[in-house]
């Protein structure tokens, strides 16, 4: 059997930390039962990101909807800050116990990929963005990795799946493997074009045997108008620098007449080259950097018990809202009961922690990764920083 959780085993609680089952067990037996709420937070966010996008809520809400709690939580896509709640669940304690380890692991780790595909998107500008790293990780969560990606702000996924749960067609080029097999750069780019549905942009990977700027050309001469883009995936052994690279290829397609040809990046790029590629660049294929991105450590702290604000040390008390300026964009984290009026700019404020799930009903549509996504990047658009 593969080592994986199925989906029964998360519903029925079993994906859970040991000491909330026993405590459980201890609350049952001693006839506590509080009502309380419990917010969602991360107190910091990794490698000092100053924003963060929260993905894995569509999962969370499923995994919810039959229990007998009420749920407020921020949409997904939506922007946030360190000490933010992005979620709140009010119920009797006892009925959402068991579930904090999984709730935990659906939001950590899909908002920690969503949030780097937004910061290599954001970096990129125009350019595309493919998500090419779920090989990577465990296939079970390919899918996973995948939608977080795609509605972080990648253009595309490689993975059939993925496409599948996306609603997109999976992108892909060219592996090595099969130039390995045909024998040459050319005659493997001559077969895709004869067996693959002319739909598929023909795009050459150029670095398996020969020196890059010579195999664009070979490629090029033989495809003419047809070949798409050429794939730069040169190992790092052999990169040396990488953007000369890449300016000698232009220069050369150009030069011939092949400026057509839009270049394609992929194998290992970071964040910090993007800036420096970016005007050599048309696309980036973006692997592990993005699907194993570090996760956003979201904690669940109880902050009311029984109607009454009460929370551990080193945490504030009392349900809240995060308002959010619609003008200038200025957050602020309020006591659920206190009304701020308008901002300082004139603008209203609206509420991110809204309403998800009551009596079993889920009370919003959850939207399609293509609408997360636009949401977004509009809002990623209008941030400064990084």
């Amino acid at each position: 059997m593969f080592h994986i959780a199925e989906e029964k085993d998360i519903l029925e609680g079993r994906i859970t930390d040991v000491y909330f089952q026993r405590t459980l067990e201890i609350l049952k037996k001693k006839d506590v039962n509080p009502w309380v709420k419990a917010e969602f937070v991360a107190k910091n966010l990794p490698l000092e990101w100053s924003w963060a996008v929260l993905a894995g809520l569509e999962e969370v809400t499923l995994l919810l909807k039959d229990l007998p709690v009420k749920v407020r939580a921020m949409s997904e896509g939506t922007v946030f800050y360190p000490h933010q709640p992005v979620m709140e669940i009010e119920g009797f304690y006892q009925d959402f116990c068991v579930y904090e380890t999984a709730i935990l692991g659906l939001l950590c780790q899909a908002t920690g990929i969503a949030t780097k595909a937004a910061r290599y998107k954001k970096l990129a500008g125009e350019r595309l963005v493919m998500s090419f790293g779920a090989r990577r990780m465990h296939p079970a969560i390919s899918p996973m990795i995948e939608r977080s990606a795609f509605i972080g702000g990648c253009d595309g996924v490689s993975v059939i799946k993925g496409g599948q749960i996306i609603g997109e067609d999976p992108l892909g080029t060219i592996p090595h493997t099969l130039v390995i097999c045909i024998g040459s750069t050319v005659d493997s780019v001559k077969a895709f074009d004869e067996v693959i549905d002319s739909e598929v942009n023909r795009v050459a990977l150029i670095d398996t045997f020969n020196d890059e700027k010579f195999e664009c050309l070979n490629v090029a001469e033989v495809m003419g108008e047809k070949l798409f883009a050429v794939r730069f995936d040169t190992p790092s052994s052999r990169r040396g620098d990488f953007h000369h690279i890449l300016k000698e290829a232009r220069w050369e397609l150009d030069l011939r007449g092949y400026d057509h040809v839009k270049i394609f990046a992929s194998g290992g790029i970071k964040e910090e080259e993007l800036p420096n590629l970016n005007p050599l660049v048309d696309a980036y294929g973006i692997g592990t950097s993005i699907s194993n991105a570090p996760v956003v450590d979201f904690s669940m702290d109880i902050v009311e018990v029984d109607g009454e604000p009460l929370a551990k040390r080193g945490k504030c008390s009392g349900s809240k809202n995060v308002l959010r300026c619609t003008k200038c964009h200025k957050d602020l984290v309020l006591p659920v009961e206190k009304d701020v009026g308008k901002c300082r700019c004139d603008g209203r404020y609206e509420n991110l922690l809204n309403p998800l799930i009551e009596n079993h009903e889920i009370l919003r549509d959850l939207p399609e990764p293509r609408k997360i996504r636009k949401y977004v990047l509009e809002q990623v658009e209008c941030l400064l920083d990084l």
